[in-house]
């Protein structure tokens, strides 16, 4: 997924984490500072990945995480390579 604009993202995970009476001060405290440090925790804190999968027929979730990074040379009109990232072998296995 592509993050469009980092400051509407964070600032909804902010606000989730201000309203969640389950958190303890310092756990509030510690969530806000990650939050604000990578878009990928902000995310984490408003999509629940069970949740993504749980209607899914003949799936269940063993494990999820989260990583961002920066994309400066992404451009949406270039046709995309597998070779390119290492998956061509990959994909002519599937075939």
């Amino acid at each position: 997924m592509e993050v469009t604009d980092a400051g509407q993202l964070t600032g909804a995970a902010l606000d989730h984490i201000g309203g969640d009476p389950s958190l303890l001060d310092e756990e509030r405290r510690q969530a806000v500072e990650t939050v604000k440090e990578d878009p990928a925790e902000a995310l984490a804190y408003l999509v629940d990945p069970f949740d993504l999968v749980a209607a899914v027929p003949g799936t269940e979730l063993a494990q999820a995480s989260w990583s961002s990074e920066e994309m400066t040379d992404y451009d949406p009109d270039v046709e995309w390579d597998a070779a390119e990232w290492d998956l061509a072998d990959d994909a002519a296995e599937e075939v």
